[in-house]
This record gives structure tokens, sequence and C-alpha cells, in this order.
């Protein structure tokens, strides 16, 4: 009991600190001070963070980025597509069902029109895609089986594929190798269904190349896409062609998936290629007669890199450095004469050019001048005088078409002959003038003056492949050699 003149509630009395730590059983906490949350900044100045900057557009970077697709696709190309010159109606199929009766399927068929009871057969007698990891339920593919005989009336031997494959995939294959092929799969996939991605596990036969014949049974959807191994993917729109067949080979090294066929039986014969060395491969002998299209041409992702770089660049000249090196003299031919020999990414883009519209050319290019369509490179002795004022090279220059620059020539191309004031002529003092002086009396002129726009790869590694060709000349006495590449020169309308 309290007294009743005992105050309930007395005055606070000041709480000194304990200088000893305070021993505590847990049931009360010896802290008696606030414990305060620091707070970098208070919550209503969070709406005040200044907000990151939307991406401006940078058209010289996306230009950019644009070249150096296009010239990474066309240095290691793995993918290349074409047609066969090929009457449908004249191709059958034999095969054996699993009852041992011989079938023959005749071709076009179009299975929304009328399905044949070969195909019927066929399909039947097929078996189910199995990939490891995945259902093959989900992916409603077929392939007939090995065991059983399965020969085609079409005859690759007939059709120079293999030389198209080895110029475009394998330009650097040594001499005295050719490519060979075995009949591998057919592959048929049904409306509804597609092919689950192939890895390359699924292919360790040594194979270096797998080429696809799709055979003439019309159907809708069903692209082919095909991945490296570096991650880059093709899609190509195949469609059963009405005249001709049409053929796509990739490396060996590639996987590749068929998307979902929306109509029809997608049907396509596939081979797999090697590399042999055992006997040299027979001449390509082509008829003389009419106007041959391209066996090689660009498919349509590659194409579809050139429109950005190209709509970028009206009115422009550009330059490209082929990449191959070829068995030609500069000194003895002009750098047109390669068109027919040009091999690897560099056949795909002079072809893929051509396709819209334009005229590419080939000149010959070294130290950063450039010599017309109609010149050799050929290195005279040196003259001191003024060649760049000559009217020789002035005719030249208008063997590039277009206007001339009006502004001076780049100080590293600059003439040794001309500086002494007056007009006179300066004597060459340096195997750097007077190897300029040589290659400007030859009929060479600085890019800039040809209005020529040099494209490379920025992101390119050093060493990156470039055609080259040598020129022998005498220089003090002794034996040189200048190194001359081949430049790409196509005007953008």
């Amino acid at each position: 009991m309290y007294s009743s003149q005992t105050p309930l509630y007395t005055a606070p009395r000041p709480i000194t600190p304990n200088p000893r730590p305070i021993v505590t059983d847990g049931s009360r906490s010896p802290n008696l001070s606030f414990q305060v949350e620091h707070v970098s900044r208070p919550p209503s100045a969070m709406g005040n963070l200044p907000q990151p900057p939307e991406p401006s557009y940078d058209p010289e970077f996306l230009y950019r980025e644009n070249v150096s697709k296009l010239i990474a696709a066309k240095t290691r190309p793995f993918s290349v597509s074409g047609r066969i010159p090929f009457d449908p109606s004249h191709l059958i199929l034999f095969f054996r069902s699993k009852t041992g009766i011989t079938h023959s399927l005749d071709f076009p068929v179009d299975i929304d029109y009328n399905s044949p009871p070969a195909l019927d057969v066929l399909i039947a007698t097929c078996k189910r895609h199995s990939t490891p990891g995945l259902d093959s339920h989900l992916y409603e593919s077929f392939y007939y089986p090995s065991n059983l005989p399965l020969t085609p009336s079409l005859e690759i031997a007939y059709h120079p594929i293999l030389a198209a494959i080895r110029n475009t995939l394998f330009p650097t294959l040594p001499t005295g190798h050719h490519l060979t092929v075995r009949r591998d799969t057919l592959d048929i996939i049904i409306k509804g269904g597609s092919m689950a991605p192939q890895p390359r596990s699924l292919r360790a036969d040594g194979r270096i190349a797998t080429l696809s014949i799709g055979l003439p049974v019309r159907f809708r959807g069903g692209a082919l896409v095909i991945r490296d191994t570096a991650g880059n993917i093709e899609r190509l729109e195949t469609a059963a062609p009405t005249n001709d067949l049409e053929w796509t080979a990739f490396l060996g090294e590639c996987e590749y998936e068929v998307e979902p066929v929306t109509q029809g039986a997608r049907v396509a014969l596939s081979y797999a290629v090697f590399a042999r060395s055992f006997a040299a491969a027979p001449e390509l002998v082509m008829p003389s007669e009419g106007v041959l299209a391209p066996l090689v041409s660009p498919s349509q992702p590659f194409l579809d890199l050139l429109p950005p770089v190209l709509q970028m660049s009206r009115g422009r000249k550009l330059g490209f450095l082929l990449s191959h090196d070829y068995d030609a003299d500069p000194s003895a031919l002009v750098a047109e004469s390669l068109v027919p020999l040009l091999k690897g990414g560099d056949s795909l883009l002079y072809h893929a050019l051509k396709v819209y519209k334009l005229k590419p050319v080939l000149h010959w290019t070294a130290g950063g001048y450039v010599w017309p369509l109609d010149r050799t490179v050929e290195l005279f002795d040196p003259e001191p005088l003024n060649v760049r004022g000559s009217p020789q090279v002035s005719a030249m220059r208008g063997a590039f078409g277009g206007p001339h620059s009006p502004h001076s020539p780049h100080p590293s191309y600059a003439n040794p002959a001309m500086g002494m004031g007056m007009g006179m002529p300066m004597p060459i003092t340096s195997p750097g003038d007077a190897l300029r002086a040589r290659v400007e009396a030859s009929g060479a002129i600085p890019l800039a003056d040809a209005d020529v726009s040099l494209l490379s790869d920025w992101r390119a590694p050093e060493g990156a492949p470039v055609g080259k060709a040598r020129v022998y000349f005498v220089e003090n006495g002794g034996l040189e050699r200048l190194v001359v590449n081949v430049l790409l020169v196509v005007f953008v309308v």
C-alpha cells in the first residue's frame, strides 16, 4: 500500500551514462539510446532522381554496325544456296516399303489438290525423328530408314553443285582435294510439324558440309534456320519451286532446324559432303551458248545486310577490299579479269550487288592509290617531274567517272615534286617518294581524288584476311615487290 502522501508520479531523474558495461540476462535491453537507420536520400527526393538519358539515334554508329555485319558475313560465309535447272516432271523417287514392295513416286506433288498413294506409303514407311532431350511428339518430322533402298533419278554429278560449294564455303581447300557426297537422309515434315534443332553431335561422321535439296512437293512455311558456332543465324525461306530444284549447303559444324510447316508437306533429300584427296577433281566444262545465270546465288539473310548500308550511302562510291588471293599478275592483267575467279565471300558480295541492279567493278589498289579500270600496275623508272600535273594522269582520273574532288590531296599522298614554289619540281629525296612517283606515273590516283570511300570492319581483329598480289620492280639495283590489293568499287545510285 502506498501512503496517501506519496505521489504516484515523480519527476524524472537524469540518466547518467555508465562507463562500465551492463550485464543483462536478456530480459531487458541495456541500450537506452535511439536506433536510427540512415537513409541516403529522403523518400520525397526519390522522384527527383535524374532519369537515364534516352538512347539517341547515332547514324554514324548505326552505319558502322551495318558495315561491320556485312563485311563479317562476307569474310566467313557458312551457308550457300542455289537452284538446279531441272524439270520436276522428270524426277522419280524409287523406294521400298516395309513389306518389301518397290514403289515409285512421281513429281511434282500437291497434296492439297491430289495426294498420290505412293506418298502415303512413303510417309508410313518413315520413322519419327528422335532428338535427345526433346519430346519427339512435339515435332512431327520423319525420315526414311537408312536400311531400306532409296534411289532418286536426280544425279548430282550432272550438276556443278559441288564446285559451287567448294568455291563459296571452302575457297582455301588445298589443290588436289575435292568434294564427294554420300546420300544421308530423306526428311518429311507434314502440315503442322517441324524439325527440332539438330546438333552437330548427331552427325559425327567426318563431314565438312551438309547439302539439302528440296523435292518438288508444294508446301508453305517450313523455313530452314541455320546457326553457326559463333551464334550467327540465317533463316532461309524455302518453298517448292515450279521450274527447278532449290538446294542449300552449310558447314558441318552448324546446327539447323525447320520451322513449322503451315500447308502441304516439306520433303528434302540431304547429302553429307566430305573432302577427299585420293584423286583429282574433274574440270568443270560449262556450255558457251546462251546467257547463264550464276550458279551461286547469295542467300536472303546475306542480301538483307546490304540495304542498310546502301540506303545510307546513296550518291557515294564505295570500296571493299577482297579477302582472298588470286593467281594473277597485276602488271599483265587488269583487275576486271578476276571476276570469273571470285571465290568465297568475295563472290557472294559481287553477285549480291548485282541482285540490287548495281554495277560493281574491280580495281588494283596500293598505298591509298587506285588504278583505273583499263590500267595495269606498271612501275617504270621515276622521272623528276610534276607527275600529278601531267596531262596523262589528268586523263586517267576520268576513268573513274563522277566529279573530281575539289579538295587538295591528302598530305601523306602529296607529290614530292610539288613544293618548290613557282611550279618548279622538287628532287626526290626518299625511297617512299620515289615509289610514289612511280605509282603516279603508272596512272594511279589517290582514293580521295577518285571519290572512293573505303569501307572496313571497325571491329575486325588485326590480321584480318586481305587478298594480295605482287608486282616486281627494281630499286637501287635490287629487286623489290610491291603488294597490291583488289578493290571492289560500286557507285550507289
